[in-house]
């Protein structure tokens, strides 16, 4: 039997939810007397993995079927053919994996990683854990039953020793920090880290990659004033930064959260915006976020902490620790039960709560929660990622963003914004904010060759990406480029329009547009429409060879340009309905079928 109860839980995310359940888990294996260590993947010296005995991996999967950033070293290690095949013999491992089944590689780094660890010797605790965000009640309805399988088995393989029992869930676990204020007559002693000082003020410095602070060039609405669609061209400075990238890369953007909902929280939490602190870890296997230090409380919430974010479960679960409101209490003990799941859902997700409106709803016990548990229960605020609408060809030292202003209304009919587009159409040039920003690969990689035809599909943003390209062989004066473009109205929302217009004129670019609101029948024509209707020349390029390029809303359009392709060849190329679905797995395998796309 064994007796070394140390139970190592990484994770790799690419929004924070992995993160946040890697943490539940943690709390979970702390009730059963676990001692735990929860890392980020890339923050574990993977080469340590032949020493551990039982490994849990929570990951999210990026793109098509991608690693998260903060997973990208450890994968290229644990898929080096040159591992030896027993290196993890000694290992037992469980992966649950966060996913979307509305994407073609659904939960793909988690299979891809539990047969690898599986190919390396390590044994499997239980089945890889498939949670899908497109369930009825969200990941959690498959997360939670998976967290109870895996413990009861780890119960079985560790018990406990004769002495300890399961610490019941009404006894509230210790913060992983604790909170040091310091006296504004005591900062001077307190040096910054090289990190902070060596950057702006409002550099964020807890993120892998290290920011650059680019200054903004301009702020340009590109939809018409009419149109109930704010799209900005964000234009970026990068010179004097080492910042370099090609078509098909993405922008990595930190944003700040907004000042009405900073002061709001700030106020209705009774939190003193200038007061500094020092954090300091509870325990010695918890890392302390890389705040600066000291850091002022607004800090803290301007940029760190993501009180607009859709809480989850575990939320409600912390929460109830400082319930004291027999009404409040009851509230949070349904929410957090399995039989509450479905109200859960109904009042988180279709509504779109917000974290600070959910404290809100809550106003007897939201008070109660000590500052240093605000980093237990609430998020890190996470980069955005948005693909680089330029060529640095085209534009030296810049790199510009297309940026459709996030504003809707829910259900309850709250007003909701995009934290961080929102936050960018805010800025105004010429101002001393700067806009914190690093570059990563794509999705789509663009064939080098110039000979080689490219079909993009790219409607609404989803032209940012080929933006990128068309302009890059513009320069060079070489290459052909198909452009599938979709909007709304040809009057309100053709972005770009006098470019391509010029393109076209110069034999740089062959356009087909689609205007889904401008039939005067009222019929919608979107670009799979358009797609069919210029099958000949379709088939023709793809039979040359054509790369095709598909980017935008993850909703409906891919399936239906997917099909539109499959329709082109049985009609244009005369292939049967297996041959026409052969010919699109084969242009997948050969990496001439792309895909980028965003929810």
């Amino acid at each position: 039997m064994k007796q070394d109860r140390k139970l190592l839980i990484l994770y790799g995310s690419q929004t924070g939810t992995a993160q946040d359940v890697a943490e539940k888990l943690g709390r979970e294996a702390k009730r059963r007397h676990f001692k735990t260590r929860v890392m980020a993947l890339d923050t574990y010296n993977v080469a340590n993995l032949v020493s551990e005995t039982t490994a849990i991996f929570v990951c999210s999967t990026a793109g098509q079927g991608d690693p998260p950033d903060n997973m990208t070293c450890f994968w290229k290690f644990i898929l080096r053919r040159n591992l030896p095949r027993d290196s993890l013999c000694q290992l037992q491992h469980a992966v649950l994996g966060l996913g979307d089944s509305s994407y073609l590689k659904f939960n793909f780094v988690a299979k891809k990683l539990h047969r690898r660890l599986e190919q390396l010797s390590s044994t499997p605790l239980l089945d890889v854990g498939l949670a899908d965000d497109q369930h009825d009640l969200g990941a959690d309805a498959v997360v939670y039953p998976w967290m109870e399988k895996l413990f009861t088995q780890l119960l079985v393989i560790y018990p406990l020793p004769d002495n300890l029992q399961i610490i019941p869930t009404s006894v509230r676990p210790e913060s992983r920090f604790r909170a040091e204020f310091i006296d504004s007559n005591r900062l001077k002693p307190f040096e910054l880290s090289s990190e902070e000082t060596s950057s702006p003020s409002s550099m964020p410095i807890w993120f892998p990659a290290k920011p650059f602070p680019a200054r903004l060039i301009s702020n340009e609405r590109v939809t018409s004033e009419e149109h109930f669609q704010d799209t900005r061209l964000i234009r970026l400075d990068i010179s004097g930064s080492n910042i370099s990238y090609c078509p098909g890369d993405v922008a990595v953007v930190c944003p700040q959260n907004m000042p009405d909902t900073v002061a709001d929280f700030m106020e209705y939490m009774n939190l003193n915006p200038e007061e500094s602190f020092i954090l300091h870890p509870n325990d010695s296997d918890v890392s302390v976020p890389r705040l600066p230090s000291p850091c002022t409380v607004r800090r803290l919430v301007e940029s760190y902490l993501d009180i607009n974010c859709v809480p989850r479960r575990s939320f409600f679960e912390m929460m109830l620790y400082f319930a004291e409101d027999e009404l409040e209490r009851d509230k949070l003990q349904e929410f957090t039960s399995p039989t509450g799941q479905e109200e859960l859902f109904s009042y988180c997700n279709r509504g779109r709560r917000t974290l600070l409106e959910v404290l809100h709803d809550f106003p007897k016990t939201s008070p109660n929660i000590p500052f240093a548990y605000l980093l237990d229960l609430i998020p890190v605020l996470q980069p955005r990622s948005f693909s680089i609408a330029s060529s640095l060809k085209a534009h030296p030292d810049e790199i510009q963003l297309l940026v459709a202003v996030v504003k809707y209304k829910t259900r309850i009919q709250a007003p909701r914004r995009g934290v961080c587009s929102t936050w960018l159409s805010s800025l105004e040039p010429g101002t001393s904010t700067r806009v914190p920003v690093w570059v990563k690969k794509g999705t789509i990689v663009f064939p080098r060759e110039p000979e080689v035809p490219v079909i993009m599909i790219g409607p609404g943003t989803g032209i940012a990406p080929f933006r990128s390209f068309i302009e890059e062989r513009a320069v060079n004066k070489k290459g052909a480029s198909t452009l599938f473009f979709g909007c709304r109205s040809s009057s309100n929302d053709f972005y770009f329009e006098t470019q391509w217009k010029d393109m076209v004129a110069r034999q740089l670019l062959t356009l087909h547009t689609a205007f889904s609101r401008d039939n005067q029948d009222g019929s919608k024509y979107y670009v799979q429409h358009a797609i069919r209707d210029a099958g000949s020349e379709v088939w023709r390029l793809l039979q040359s060879g054509a790369v095709v390029c598909v980017a935008g809303n993850s909703k409906n359009m891919p399936d239906s340009v997917r099909e539109a392709i499959k329709e082109v060849g049985k009609v244009h190329g005369g292939l049967s309905d297996s041959a026409a679905n052969d010919f699109l797995l084969m242009l997948d395998k050969e990496k001439r079928y792309q895909a980028e796309t965003w929810s």
